[in-house]
């Protein structure tokens, strides 16, 4: 199951509400709009998805207009605005990747979790994802992982293999 953490009343934890606030204030009045992007990954930190009254909430932060927001967080693909999983697994799929066998790898974790690219596991483990260009084609096929509810970073897998991966769903990704 799909964990949805999208509280009534969105409103920034002290501690994120503090660190906005810091990052707003690098940028000179009537600029605000320039933190969005930091922003918008502190409420991704925060919610672990980008719901319409987080964006809105956002928006409000930065006085801007939550459509403004809206348009960043559906252009980039690090910005989840569904419910995902508590691992977001994102397998490169441009060229260099794919001739060294990226989309292998994608049927073989589409098999292996019981799910296809854009969907999430049953249990709300993982969401399946595919990307362009992770910029590490001399050690592909890669994927990247969003950890969830920790600093919100991304690790790198690369040169990956069915066997690594059943390494990382056993050890790492539990």
């Amino acid at each position: 199951m799909t964990e949805v953490n999208t509280p009534e009343k969105v409103e920034f934890s002290p501690e994120t509400l503090k660190k906005a606030q810091e990052i707003i204030a690098r940028y000179p009045e009537g600029r605000q709009k320039s933190a969005l992007l930091p922003i918008l990954h502190l409420a991704q930190n925060e919610w672990n998805w980008l719901s319409a009254p987080v964006m809105d909430y956002v928006a409000g932060l930065l006085s801007i207009q939550p459509i403004e927001v809206y348009e960043v967080a559906t252009f980039y693909t690090m910005f989840q605005i569904e419910p995902v999983g508590k691992y977001v697994l994102e397998v490169c799929r441009t060229g260099p990747c794919c001739l060294r066998g990226a989309e292998n790898i994608i049927d073989y974790l589409e098999d292996k979790l019981g799910t296809k690219v854009g969907g999430t596991t049953s249990d709300g483990m993982f969401t399946l994802k595919t990307v362009e260009c992770l910029a590490a084609c001399g050690f592909a096929p890669v994927l990247q992982v969003r950890l969830k509810k920790e600093d919100g970073n991304y690790i790198y897998y690369e040169n990956l293999t069915p066997e690594k991966i059943d390494n990382l769903i056993a050890t790492e990704w539990v």
